[in-house]
């Protein structure tokens, strides 16, 4: 039962290396750096759950879905009219994004807490 807790604990930093691996197979390149180096830092940090990288990481990814957001919504306002492809873009982009920005609050609010660990 302890280990589905240490598991259930982790969640957000497995959502979102599962973010990572959608968004690397979205992008259609095999070779993609920023999905490599991303996935590599969220494995390391479910290892050695880091207190500084477990606030640093999910700081960065809600400033970047927050630039996103804009550009979403940048792109929406190019359609002429607001047709169902406008409409499925926006819920489907809104929806990806605030839903990152969540799991992203709920891991910075996790290691936030997190008491510092004691040097001898």
């Amino acid at each position: 039962m302890t280990n589905l807790k240490k598991h259930l604990k982790q969640l957000p930093e497995y959502i979102l290396i599962a973010y990572t691996i959608f968004y690397w197979l979205s992008a259609g390149i095999i070779v993609n750096p920023i999905a490599i180096v991303l996935i590599g830092i969220l494995t390391l940090q479910i290892i050695f759950q880091n207190r500084i990288t477990g606030i640093l990481i999910p700081t960065i990814i809600i400033f970047v879905c927050f630039y996103m957001l804009l550009a979403l919504i940048s792109e929406v306002k190019e359609f002429p009219t607001f047709s169902s492809d406008a409409q499925q873009l926006l819920f489907i982009g809104l929806l990806f994004f605030i839903l990152t920005m969540i799991i992203s609050v709920v891991m910075l609010v996790k290691y936030a807490s997190m008491e510092k660990r004691k040097t001898r």
